[in-house]
């Protein structure tokens, strides 16, 4: 299997339309796991992901050779604090993930049921983390990506991924606590 890196140096030489659809190809998974990621709704993940991909085709001669990865990552960054701004100045009351799973017809409701709230908690305990660690957390703990890697796309040196990894790390936790702190606060008073 060729990793992204070696995928994105054979679309380089590809006409802009074919280049474009490679890289959504190749990398619109990744995108859509880092905007939910980064605080985008389940319910925006869709359209912010397709913004990601229509502002990279404005600015697809910008994109490096090798760097495009990188590229649609600062990309996803942008799309996903404009959602967040969005979201917060909004005073539309956005439809709850755990609502849209509710009326899910799968067949094991209670799991999906449990899942969403496990997705959920998750969601709040990354929004808790600040702007500047959150980047690191998602791409080393959960898109598995080495330091290296990760200081690479967020251009920063590695000591910079490594540190922030471990304030990270330790912010994730305090958040984890206190949401399970709430959750069984919650849970005791029904």
């Amino acid at each position: 299997m060729l990793s992204p890196t070696t995928k994105d140096s054979r679309t380089a030489d590809l006409p802009p339309a074919e280049r474009l659809a490679s890289l959504v190809e190749y990398h619109a998974d990744f995108v859509w796991r880092c905007l939910r990621r980064m605080g985008v709704t389940a319910a925006q993940a869709d359209d912010a992901t397709q913004e990601v991909f229509i502002a990279t085709s404005q600015k697809l001669d910008r994109v490096e050779q090798g760097r495009e990865r990188a590229f649609l990552y600062g990309v996803a960054m942008n799309v996903a604090a404009h959602a967040r701004r969005s979201r917060a100045r909004s005073r539309e009351v956005a439809a709850d993930d755990q609502a849209l799973e509710a009326h899910d017809q799968a067949p094991n409701p209670e799991v999906r049921l449990a899942e969403a709230q496990a997705r959920a908690q998750l969601d709040g305990v990354l929004d808790a983390l600040p702007d500047e660690l959150r980047p690191v957390f998602v791409l080393f703990e959960l898109e598995e990506m080495t330091m290296i890697d990760s200081a690479r796309l967020l251009d920063v040196p590695a000591g910079t991924v490594a540190s922030r990894l471990r304030r990270a790390r330790e912010e994730f936790h305090a958040a984890a606590a206190r949401a399970r702190a709430e959750a069984a606060r919650k849970g005791g008073r029904s």
